[in-house]
Order: structure tokens, then C-alpha cells, then sequence
């Protein structure tokens, strides 16, 4: 067996979607100059987050903002665009990384900031950076079940915790090269919120079927990229390796059943220039229809894939082929395809 999972929707559209971004800008430059004494202790180049990663800056949240209210933001903006009120809700599914706190949920705030009814489900999914098109895949296979009618995915990530926990810990006379660059994922990170509105597509002819997709898990890469609030250490090689190897291995069993060589647009988890080169020239994407928001946004974790899409809903026309595409710590690939 070729260990593939591959799933069809029949009834789900994705109605809206929608980003809330942080004001304040981080610059890489800002970072290094607080990193300036460790780089020149370890003798590494200036502009190293820029030249290795492509990330010249990211956002964070500044005074008075916070990835909560920003999804709530997100959510009533979505529900909004959709056209859907939010007492029509029956699932809010939340998908963040970020969390402050194991209970309770994330999403019980977000239900009730949103003002969602007492009979809508709430809870959070983990899935690392694949969370968004998780939620979304479990969303859309409740609506053809019948158990719901429209489901809002949200998703808000911080980046502040982290990212000063990892330059505290990088400024230590006892990290070397080797650990400073264990670590270097976490300073590509950036924060912001998304949501997206999921419902019947029988109902709304003008919005935009999930047609489905699928996923591959290789979990014996389980400790290749391990992260919390104190830091996130990478085997930054050996992620990118195991994880091209995965897409390609899913992406040859997709072809099966699924002809996505020639999509209008290939919206992928926001990594690094480095990473979104690897997927390009492996899967042999044409490079024009993959649209980039890393060099100005960093890593937004899984709000990374909904933040691009909504960014590039403005080009896209009636009729386009949207594939969603990622990996995720773990590791797992997923792959969902849009009738835009």
C-alpha cells in the first residue's frame, strides 16, 4: 500500500477568506543588530536571515494588538465577505500554533468573541503548519456528512514569545555554530490572523469548491523540527530533504487520480526562499504561479497558507485551479485543490 490518503468532497465551497496583520514591523536587520555580538563571536555573515532565507521582515503584534482579537477581526471579516451570519455557525474549528495556555481551548475564546451560538462546536486542531487545510478538510467532510451547514477556520499566530526567548538564548557564550543554526527557523517567524467561511456549495453558486485532496504522513521525522515557546530547534538539512521526498512520493500517487501539473495558482506554506525553490523545482511548478509572501511576512506558521490566498483572491478569476500545498512538522504533507 502506497500509505496515500486521498479525499473528494461533494458539497463544500470555501465562501471567504480573510487576514488580519500586526502593525508593527520587524525587520531582519533589526533581529541581526540584536544578535551582533553572537554573529560576530561566531563569525557569520551580515544580512544572514536575508541572503539564507529571503526574509528581509515580518510583522508582530504591537501595543494594544494580539493574535486573539485579530482572528476575532478576521472571523467577523470573513463571515462578512461570505454573507453569513455568524448565528448560522456551526463549527469554529481554531488551528494556531500559538497558545497561552494548554486549557482551555483557544477556540472557546474565539467562539465567544465572535458571538457564535451555544450549538456550534468548538475546538482546536494541531497539525503544526497543515492546521488551516486540516480544519478545512474536516470541515468539509461534516457539511457533505450533513452534521453542518458552515463552518469558519481561523487561525492566529504570535511570534514575540519565541523570538525573544531564541535571541536571549543565542546571545549565550555556550551556543556555537551548529546550535545558533539549530534555531535559526524560529527568527524566520512572523505573526498574524486569518479565517475562512466553509459551506454548502449547493447553496452558494458563486463560491469556490473544495474539491478535495490529499495527504502523506512520514512520522520517523517526528524529531526533526521540535518547537514551544522556549525555542524551535531544526535539522534544518534533514527537514528539507525528508520533506521533498515526501511531497514528491504524495504527489505521484495524487497523479493517480488527480492532474495538478498545470494549476492557475499554487498557494504554499510561506517558508523560506530556500524551501519554496526545493518545491518548485522538484515538483517542477511553474515558478510565475506560485505567489510569495515569506520576504515580507516571514513564516506565519499554518495562517501562513490562508494570509497568501487572501492576498491573492484579488487575480484570481472564475474557473482558476487553486492548490493548497505544505509541509508540516512531523513530518506530513497535505495537498487540497480549489475550483476558484
Amino acid at each position: 500500500m502506497s500509505g496515500n490518503a486521498t479525499t473528494r468532497f461533494n458539497n463544500a465551497s470555501l465562501l471567504s477568506v480573510a487576514s488580519e496583520l500586526p502593525s508593527r514591523v520587524t525587520t531582519s536587520a533589526d533581529i541581526e543588530l540584536r544578535l551582533a555580538s553572537a554573529l560576530k563571536r561566531l563569525r557569520l555573515p551580515d544580512s544572514l536571515l536575508e541572503r539564507v532565507a529571503g526574509v528581509t521582515e515580518r510583522r508582530n503584534w504591537a501595543d494594544g494588538e494580539n493574535s486573539d482579537d485579530a482572528t476575532v477581526a478576521a472571523g467577523r471579516r470573513a463571515l462578512d465577505e461570505a454573507g453569513v451570519a455568524a448565528s448560522d455557525i456551526g463549527l469554529i474549528v481554531n488551528t494556531s500554533v500559538t497558545r497561552k495556555h494548554l486549557e482551555p481551548s483557544v477556540a472557546v475564546r474565539l467562539h465567544h468573541g465572535l458571538g457564535l451560538p451555544s450549538s456550534a462546536i468548538n475546538f482546536d486542531i494541531a497539525n503544526a503548519c497543515l492546521g488551516f487545510v486540516s480544519g478545512t478538510s474536516l470541515a468539509a467532510g461534516m457539511i457533505d456528512a450533513g452534521q453542518i451547514r458552515y463552518a469558519l477556520i481561523v487561525n492566529g499566530e504570535d511570534a514575540d514569545e519565541i523570538q525573544n526567548n531564541t535571541v536571549t538564548r543565542l546571545l549565550r557564550n555556550d551556543v556555537g555554530r551548529d546550535g545558533f543554526m539549530s534555531e535559526f527557523a524560529s527568527l524566520t517567524l512572523g505573526s498574524g490572523s486569518a479565517a475562512a467561511v466553509i459551506g454548502p456549495a449547493d447553496e452558494h453558486p458563486n463560491g469556490h469548491r473544495i474539491l478535495g485532496g490529499v495527504t502523506r504522513a512520514a512520522t520517523q521525522f517526528h524529531e526533526l523540527c521540535v518547537g514551544s515557546t522556549d525555542g524551535m530547534f531544526t535539522d534544518a538539512k534533514a527537514l528539507l530533504k525528508g520533506g521533498l521526498d515526501l511531497v514528491v512520493s504524495a504527489w505521484k500517487d495524487a497523479a493517480k487520480e488527480w492532474n495538478w501539473g498545470a494549476m492557475d495558482r499554487y498557494i504554499t506554506h510561506q517558508v523560506s526562499e530556500v524551501h519554496t525553490n526545493a518545491i518548485v523545482k522538484t515538483a517542477k511548478l511553474d515558478r510565475r504561479r506560485v505567489p510569495i509572501t515569506f520576504p515580507w511576512l516571514g513564516n506565519v506558521g499554518p495562517a501562513s497558507i490562508p494570509i497568501t490566498l487572501a492576498e491573492e483572491k484579488k487575480s484570481l478569476v472564475r474557473g482558476d485551479r487553486v492548490l493548497l500545498m505544505g509541509v508540516g512538522s512531523g513530518l506530513n504533507t497535505a495537498m487540497m485543490e480549489l475550483a476558484w
